[in-house]
């Protein structure tokens, strides 16, 4: 007898809350309710005889089988998207700003998912600063916008939380009757404006050593040995230490991940979906 079919919306919730780490997350990016993502989890887990999501009140996490399922998943959808996608002749096109300290060093493989998911998919990426980025979305002249900067908005929705620590290349020594020497971004970036705000409420002289038409070259010259830069972890090279407890520096405040977006529902949209839930991952990683 031919086995009956898996129910494909119910995989793309497993999937969801799998990226997610949340139900309620995979309720909205399903534009659903929590108790209808619970039941497609349901349902499925009793179409495969196994568990596939442990639940506690604080935590959601992946069983053994759940983690096994996980990719066989993803294959799955990737396969469903293609078929839908593969007699249509005309490319949706999808244009998105990402905020210089919000892309990283995982953003090729966030790109190969997405396009793996729809391979059709004319994929437009921006890299600048969050206040320009918000800026052209607003004129909509993107889609979307992962950004960090949000004062005074509130149409975003926020999708992470990030640590950021101060950076220095591991032999570098900063001599103490000189301002601490700092490697930014250009004006105008929030992380500077954060950076230098703390540092003053602190008390502690300072001066600008670098400043950098983007992350890479901060990163660059903190591993020159030029001074230190407030990042996040994930940005830096091997090599780079955080020095703020042994320059007795103030600690940074984490800072907040926004997605702003316009995406009706639609392939688009779920190819952002991904996206948003992969940096989630990233930075809880």
């Amino acid at each position: 007898m031919t086995p009956r079919p898996l129910d494909l919306d119910a995989v793309w919730a497993f999937i969801l809350i799998a990226d997610h780490g949340s139900f309620t997350r995979a309720a909205e990016a399903m534009q659903t309710t929590q108790a209808a993502v619970s039941l497609k989890l349901k349902r499925l887990e009793e179409r495969l005889g196994c568990r596939l999501v442990e639940r506690t009140p604080r935590h959601v996490h992946l069983s053994p089988r759940g983690s096994a399922f996980l990719e066989h998943a993803r294959s799955l959808r990737t396969v469903h998207d293609r078929a839908l996608t593969a007699l249509t002749e005309t490319r949706q096109r999808l244009t998105i700003g990402i905020s210089e300290h919000v892309a990283g060093p995982e953003l090729p493989a966030l790109i190969a998912r997405m396009n793996a998911q729809n391979p059709r998919l004319l994929m437009e990426i921006r890299i600048g600063s969050s206040g320009d980025l918000l800026q052209s979305y607003d004129r909509r002249e993107l889609d979307a916008a992962l950004v960090r900067l949000q004062a005074g908005r509130d149409d975003g929705e926020m999708i992470a939380e990030e640590r950021f620590g101060w950076f220095a290349a591991a032999d570098w020594q900063h001599r103490g009757d000189e301002p601490l020497p700092v490697a930014t971004l250009a004006e105008p970036c929030g992380v500077r404006a954060m950076a230098g705000q703390v540092l003053d409420a602190a008390g502690i002289a300072w001066t600008e050593i670098f400043v950098g038409g983007g992350v890479a070259a901060v990163v660059a010259a903190v591993t020159a040995g030029l001074g230190v830069a407030a990042l996040a972890p994930r940005m830096l090279p091997l090599g780079a230490v955080d020095v703020g407890d042994r320059l007795g520096l103030p600690a940074l405040p984490r800072s907040p991940i926004f997605i702003h977006s316009r995406l009706p529902e639609g392939l688009p949209r779920d190819a952002l979906t991904i996206l948003s839930a992969a940096f989630r991952s990233a930075v809880r990683g």
